[in-house]
Parts: structure tokens; C-alpha cells; sequence
């Protein structure tokens, strides 16, 4: 089962070094890129991940990223 894509680019967010957070893989998150629950009862989880350092990420929102939560520009490939 694919997941949902959110959005054929990915989101511009500020992290705060130390902080944990936790990545929509399911693409159903009203909150993307990050999880509000949706994922409930479709056989996805959220990855949980810690900033490394303050300051801005693009984190994936096409679910297709080898890396999560991270963007590798795997929606360019996307139609």
C-alpha cells in the first residue's frame, strides 16, 4: 500500500535542535508534513525524528522520500 501524497513539494519548517517530532507517513495529516492522528486504523505510523540542529528543513510531503522525513526530490518523478 502507497501512501497518500499530500503534495508534489515539500514544507519549509523551522526545527528546534534536541525537539522531537513526528512525520506524517500516511499523507492522510491535515497537519503536514507532520502527524495529527489520520493514519489510524490504515496500517501506517508516524516516524518520530530529532532535530539535530535549529533552523529550517524541507521535509517531504509526496511520501516518496528514500530518507524520511527529509525531501531528496523524489516529486519530481511524480506526474
Amino acid at each position: 500500500m502507497e501512501a497518500h501524497v499530500a503534495a508534489k513539494s515539500p514544507a519549509k519548517v523551522e526545527l528546534e535542535a534536541g525537539k522531537d517530532y513526528w512525520y506524517c507517513s500516511c499523507g492522510q495529516s491535515s497537519s503536514q508534513p507532520f502527524c495529527d492522528g489520520a493514519h489510524k486504523g490504515t496500517g501506517f505510523a508516524p516516524v518520530k525524528f530529532t532535530a539535530e540542529k535549529d533552523g529550517p528543513a524541507w521535509l517531504c510531503q509526496c511520501k516518496r522520500t528514500a530518507g524520511a522525513p527529509f525531501c531528496d526530490g523524489s516529486h519530481k518523478a511524480l506526474e
